[in-house]
C-alpha cells in the first residue's frame, strides 16, 4: 500500500524541507550478516532516553540500526553514533522510512530481527509488514495520551496495536490506553527518564567557563518552550536584585528556536553568549558573561550540574511540562511550573519525597532567591520507586531478542 502523502512527498521531494526529506531518503542499513535489530526514536528526546538500552544492546553484541524521523534527530545521531558504539562496529543509523511499501521495501530485504521503538510509535503498514515476516514488534517507555485514544484514526491504530508483541509502559496511566487500542501484552516497565545513563562529560572548553564563573551562584533553564525566556530572563533580573553575581544558562527546548533566541538576546543589551560559538576565550571574559545561551544539542542534561538552581520549562506556557529528572542527577534544587501532565508519573513521588518545587510564573523569582539564600528540595532524595526502569525493562525484552544472543 502506498500512502497518499508518500506520492505526494516524492513527487514535490526537491522543494521539501530536510525535516521532511529525511524519512522520504530513508535507506536500510547493510546487514547482510548477524541478525539485527531496528530501534526507532523518534527525535531528539527519544534518541537520549535510548542510550541507557543501547548500552545494554553494545554489551550483548547486538548488531543494531537506529533510526529517527527529525533533521534535529539526525544531527544528534550522526554526533552520538560513534560515541555509543563505541568502536565496535555493531552500531549503524539513518532515518525512519514512510509508512508505505516502497518506503519500507529496502528494510525488509534483510528484515530485522527485532523492531524496538520508544514511547509513541503505531504505524500500521510497518506493523503489517514485521508481523507477516514473524518479527517481534516492542514497544518500550511507552506513552499514550488520550488525545491519540480519541483519534479518528482509532480503527487504524487499533488494528495496528493488536500486532505489538509487547508494550512496557512507563506509566498505568498508558498501559491503559495500550490495551484499550487492543494491545495484548502490556507490562509496567517504569519510566526510563528516572533511570538515564551519566550525562556524557562537557568538552574541555567549558573549563575557561567554570573558571570564570567560579564561587557565582548559576541558574540554569532548560527545555524552555516560546515565550518562556521572557519569564526566566525575567525572574532571573529580578532575583539578580539580592544576588548580583547570578548567571544563567538558558537553553531553549527546540533547535529551530536558537536563531529566534539569540536575536532576542541580543536586543536585550545583556553580555550573552553563544555555545555553538568557539569557547576560546579566557576566564576574565567569560566572568563578563552573564548568560550563555544553549544552542547546542545533547549537552543540556551535563550542564545542569553547573547549576546553582534549575528551572526546568515546559510547565509555565505549555500544558505537558519536561523531564525534570536531568538536574536532580547532580543534586541541583530543581523548579518546575504548575502545568506537568506530561510527566505526572515522575513528579507525584518526587514532589512526595521533596525533591522539587512547583513555581507559578509570578513566584518565581522569589523563589530562585530563597532556595539560593535557604536551600531548599532534597534533590538528593530520589525515591526507590523512581529506580531501576532500565534493568526492569531490559528484562521484558530479553524473550525478544534473538535465541542465540539472549545470554
Amino acid at each position: 500500500m502506498v500512502s497518499f502523502a508518500g506520492l505526494l512527498g516524492r513527487f514535490f521531494s526537491w522543494c521539501l524541507p530536510k525535516s521532511f526529506r529525511v524519512r522520504l531518503e530513508a535507506k536500510a542499513p547493510d546487514m547482510r550478516g548477524p541478525s539485527w535489530i531496528w530501534l526507532q526514536a523518534a527525535s531528539v528526546g527519544e534518541l537520549l532516553l535510548a542510550a541507557g538500552l543501547l548500552e545494554k544492546l553494545r554489551e550483548a553484541g547486538l548488531h543494531t540500526h537506529i533510526t529517527t524521523g527529525t533533521k534535529a534527530g539526525m544531527e544528534l545521531l550522526e554526533k552520538r553514533l560513534p560515541i555509543w558504539d563505541g568502536g565496535r562496529g555493531l552500531f549503524t543509523g539513518g532515518g525512519f522510512p514512510l509508512d508505505d511499501r516502497r518506503g519500507l521495501k529496502s528494510f525488509f530485504e534483510a528484515p530485522p530481527s527485532l523492531f524496538v521503538a520508544l514511547e509513541t510509535e503505531i504505524w500500521p503498514n510497518l506493523f503489517l509488514e514485521l508481523e507477516s515476516r514473524g518479527v517481534p514488534i516492542c514497544i518500550i517507555n511507552g506513552r499514550l495520551s488520550t488525545r491519540t485514544t480519541g483519534s479518528v484514526f482509532l480503527p487504524l491504530l487499533r488494528r495496528a496495536a493488536r500486532r505489538i508483541s509487547l508494550v512496557a509502559a512507563r506509566d498505568m496511566e498508558s498501559a491503559g490506553r495500550y490495551r484499550f487500542l487492543g494491545a495484548t501484552n502490556v507490562v509496567l516497565g517504569g519510566n526510563l527518564k528516572a533511570d538515564a545513563p551519566p550525562p556524557l562529560v562537557l568538552h574541555d572548553g567549558w573549563n575557561a567557563l567554570k573558571n570564570g564563573w567560579q564561587g557565582l551562584p548559576v541558574l540554569v533553564a532548560g527545555n524552555t518552550v516560546e515565550g518562556e525566556e521572557d519569564i526566566v530572563v525575567a525572574a532571573w533580573e529580578k532575583a539578580k536584585r539580592k544576588f548580583s553575581g547570578l548567571r544563567l544558562i538558558l537553553a531553549p527546548r527546540q533547535p529551530k528556536r536558537f536563531e529566534e533566541v539569540a536575536r532576542w538576546l541580543d536586543k536585550t543589551g545583556l553580555h550573552c553568549r553563544r555555545a555553538s560559538l568557539p569557547f576560546n576565550i579566557d576566564a576574565d571574559k567569560w566572568r563578563e558573561t552573564q548568560i550563555l545561551l544553549l544552542d547546542t544539542m545533547g549537552e543540556l542534561a551535563a550542564a545542569y550540574g553547573l547549576g546553582s538552581v534549575a528551572l526546568v520549562g515546559g510547565g509555565w506556557l505549555w500544558h505537558g511540562g519536561h523531564n525534570p529528572m536531568e538536574p536532580l542527577f547532580w543534586g541541583v534544587q530543581t523548579i518546575i511550573g504548575p502545568n506537568y501532565s506530561n510527566f505526572e508519573d515522575l513528579v507525584r513521588p518526587l514532589l512526595e519525597a521533596g525533591c522539587i518545587a512547583i513555581a507559578k510564573t509570578d513566584e518565581l523569582a522569589e523563589t530562585i532567591q530563597y532556595l539560593l539564600q535557604n536551600g531548599g528540595p532534597n534533590a538528593a532524595k530520589i525515591p526507590d520507586a523512581l529506580k531501576g526502569c532500565l534493568e526492569k525493562t531490559w528484562g521484558h525484552l530479553l524473550p525478544f531478542l534473538p535465541e542465540a544472543m539472549q545470554n
